[in-house]
């Protein structure tokens, strides 16, 4: 086998994650916000400020599901009888969630079922991302290939706790994106929220990646021997300082900061969940050459993915140029 083309497909797959949990998660972080707005005025200017967005950042899930199901179908088949019940009820959260989105626009009876209903599939939603994280981290059962657990293995105050801290981290996101795309009482009252929300999201980085070494043994060895150490002791050093700077910028009422250190901090913990399991897939039993499909399929699937992957970064570049700038009260697209 090909050494390369199982770990070409791996970067693919982690950046189409990546791209995912940072574009839709400021629009789940919105919703998670939604019961915070005081006026459906202040609701609508929320929504319409990802309106043009939502719905194609989805776009990276479906490459990321479907690109572990074609490159990695060993690690699919372990991973999703593993993960079968918080994975279904992210995929029912976002169901209602994009039907509360459409919906909540023509409603005038029952505006304020989808107002929850869009509110309760963002965070429902958020949650599940992180226990199905808190899942794959704490490591899977698995005997000769195949998942040797029980339906509720995942259900550990582990999992629990990166369930949180996803939602709290998603709210962060939509806070500094609704700094920097709105104006008036939703922007005041974002960053007063972000304020607080960069505090926490530090925190429970904190607990999480001091819990994960002690309770994984795996991911102590990888971070805290030689000459390991000397390597990666910058990467939390490096989230401080980010954490600390998009603190600043709120406090200076900087728009376009906050955001981008949002960002920052979410790809951070990324590379560290990447530094602390690779080459593991399915950790800690199978690596992606263990579950890699056949050379042939991966390179056929590859030279379509390289062929349209250009077009749908191209899109999204087109999409976020043209509805640059502020969403003003009043003002939408709907």
């Amino acid at each position: 086998m090909e050494w390369y083309l199982p770990v070409i497909w791996a970067a693919l797959i982690g950046t189409a994650v990546a791209l995912y949990v940072v574009l839709d998660g400021f629009d789940l972080g919105i919703g998670i916000l939604f019961p915070f707005a005081e006026e459906e005025r202040e609701r609508d200017q929320m929504m319409n400020s990802v309106a043009p967005f939502w719905d194609g950042n989805e776009t990276w899930l479906v490459l990321g599901g479907g690109g572990l199901w074609v490159a990695f179908p060993r690690a699919y088949a372990v991973i999703m009888p593993a993960l079968y019940l918080p994975v279904i009820c992210m995929l029912l959260a976002l169901v209602f969630r994009g039907v509360a989105f459409e919906f909540r626009w023509i409603a005038h009876t029952s505006k304020g079922w989808w107002n929850f209903a869009f509110a309760a599939g963002s965070t429902l939603a958020a949650f599940s991302q992180g226990v199905i994280l808190g899942g794959l981290i704490q490591g899977i059962a698995v005997e000769d290939g195949q998942f040797a657990g029980g339906a509720f293995d995942w259900a550990t105050p582990f999992a629990l706790l990166c369930g949180v801290g996803v939602v709290v981290g998603y709210a962060l996101l939509g806070a500094t994106w609704l700094v920097l795309k709105t104006d008036g009482t939703v922007a005041q009252r974002s960053r007063r929220q972000a304020e607080f929300l960069v505090l926490a999201v530090v925190a429970l980085m904190a607990v999480v990646s001091l819990w994960t070494p002690l309770a994984v043994e795996r991911v102590a060895t990888r971070w805290f021997t030689l000459p390991n150490i000397l390597f990666l002791w910058p990467v939390p050093l490096v989230t401080a300082f980010v954490a600390f700077a998009g603190w600043h910028w709120l406090r200076r009422g900087d728009d376009h900061g906050p955001f981008i250190a949002a960002i920052m901090l979410f790809l951070l913990g990324y590379a560290g969940l990447v530094i602390s399991n690779f080459p593991y897939l399915v950790p800690p039993a199978l690596t992606v050459w263990d579950t890699a499909a056949a050379p042939a399929s991966q390179i056929f699937l590859l030279v379509g993915t390289l062929v349209l992957l250009p077009i749908i970064i191209g899109y999204f570049v087109f999409v976020f140029w043209i509805f640059r700038g502020k969403v003003r009260e009043g003002e939408g697209y709907h």
